[in-house]
């Protein structure tokens, strides 16, 4: 359905807390539009942005919600007819309707778009990438997937050509992008409500990266097979990225700097043997020097000024719930939170904190995200804690789209503790885990809450008041 944005004066949207919907909300709003909608009670950092905007939403689903003067009704993709009774009266007064990926591509095809697309860090780049861009004055758009903390929001509203987009593949969203760029971060199979297996899974990828023209570029990591067996099927130049001696941007003279609790990566980029010179990121983990490696490409490659790529990306504070420390408890426990939800991002958060908190004891409290994730990579989920000392695994976090499964958190410790004995331990709820660390944990532990639930809660609670 196309709709003319310019005459677009007020919008309610269905699941207004979800953090690319409510990036939506924030650019519409910068525009002028008025925004409100509805959501549950549930708390999420979203709320603190749509307070921030003044945003008005209902923290229930119910058809008075809705007034009669709207233009036009955007949903998240959780909801439809089957499970909305707002979703049906939109339907019924036969408002105009459109999904968040819907509207997204409404803005980003219509722009210079370029999209970050993968398995994993999709939000860390896609933030670099555009908070680089800002830096360099290329005054670009952008929508991500998490709060940005250099904006202290997810969405940006330039006045250039140049639009930024996390691209998900979940419901294979990509098919209604058009990208005159894109970068590949990784490939490993998601998302099994979706895709049947990882072989579909790389179609929808190769489908995406397939559909940028000839004038444009695919900045794809060169140390898979699965990522290069997909940029085959691109039509445009390709820049492979990462620490291979045979890839066109290279990874060198790597040092990891870490003092007073403050870890700085530092690096060499060599383009083409071209050598860009040193640059600094503070986020931990090699998974993140890739990802500055692959926006470093694609802004060399724009032709944007070394120097402030160079100030731009050692100034990137990164993104909210991504190794984000939250505090210390009362006993001086250190406090982080991240969003990590597959066994491939685990395992890079997990290496990445003992590298640098090494002599720290690693506690992890793990909110598995969907029965259908939790199911198709059970095997591997149970073995991605190798260097945590202690899990603890919460009940399944089916959000909107799932409501059980036939998989449980119990399956998984009992998998993890087979592996390694005694490590894990299944604590259903919040309130209990709370209750079982806060006496516990001292300045020796180090507490990582992972996974796309609200786990984040038990570590507001732990931290120090």
């Amino acid at each position: 359905m196309a709709v003319d944005l310019k005459k677009i004066k007020k919008v309610y949207v269905i699941g207004i807390k979800g953090s690319g919907v409510v990036a939506i909300s924030e650019m519409l709003t910068l525009m002028g539009v008025e925004v409100l909608g509805s959501d549950t009670n549930e708390k999420f950092f979203t709320d603190k942005i749509l307070q921030k905007l003044g945003i008005k939403y209902f923290e229930k689903f119910a058809i008075e919600n809705i007034p009669e003067d709207i233009d036009l009704v955007i949903y998240s993709t959780a909801y439809n007819a089957e499970n909305n009774s707002e979703f049906q009266e939109a339907q019924k007064r036969n408002l105009p309707m459109l999904s968040y990926p819907e509207i997204l591509a409404e803005f980003f095809n219509q722009k210079y778009g370029i999209a970050v697309c993968g398995t994993h860090g999709k939000t860390t780049t896609s933030a670099m990438l555009a908070e680089v861009l800002r830096g360099c004055k290329a005054d670009p758009s952008a929508i991500i997937g998490g709060k940005v903390k250099n904006w202290d929001s997810n969405a940006l509203l330039g006045k250039s050509e140049f639009f930024v987009i996390e691209a998900d593949e979940f419901q294979n969203k990509l098919k209604m992008y058009e990208p005159k760029i894109a970068i590949l971060t990784s490939l490993d199979f998601d998302h099994p409500d979706t895709f049947e297996n990882f072989e579909i899974y790389k179609e929808a990828f190769a489908d995406f990266v397939s559909k940028i023209p000839k004038t444009g570029f695919l900045v794809v990591w060169g140390n898979s097979i699965d990522t290069l067996e997909v940029s085959k099927k691109a039509n445009c130049e390709i820049i492979a990225y990462g620490f291979n001696y045979d890839c066109d941007v290279k990874i060198t003279n790597y040092k990891l700097q870490v003092a007073d609790d403050i870890s700085i990566q530092e690096f060499e980029i060599l383009f083409k043997n071209e050598n860009l010179g040193k640059f600094q990121i503070q986020l931990v983990g090699k998974h993140n020097v890739l990802n500055a490696a692959a926006v470093i490409a694609t802004c060399h490659k724009l032709n944007l000024n070394g120097e402030k790529i160079k100030e731009s990306l050692k100034n990137f504070q990164g993104t909210s719930r991504r190794f984000e420390y939250i505090g210390k408890s009362q006993k001086g426990a250190l406090l982080f939170d991240d969003y990590g939800h597959h066994p491939e991002e685990i395992k890079a958060t997990l290496k990445a904190t003992q590298e640098v908190y090494p002599e720290k004891n690693l506690i992890v409290i793990f909110h598995p995200h969907s029965y259908s994730r939790t199911e198709a990579l059970l095997q591997e989920f149970a073995q991605s804690f190798d260097a945590a000392d202690k899990v603890i695994v919460l009940d399944i976090y089916g959000s909107a789209r799932e409501s059980d499964g036939k998989v449980s958190s119990k399956d998984l410790v009992n998998l993890i503790n087979k592996y390694n004995r005694d490590k894990a331990e299944y604590i259903p709820t919040i309130a209990e885990v709370i209750e079982n660390l806060s006496d516990k944990i001292s300045e020796q532990d180090l507490v990582l809450s992972i996974g796309a639930g609200n786990s984040w809660e038990v570590l507001e609670k732990l931290k120090e008041k």
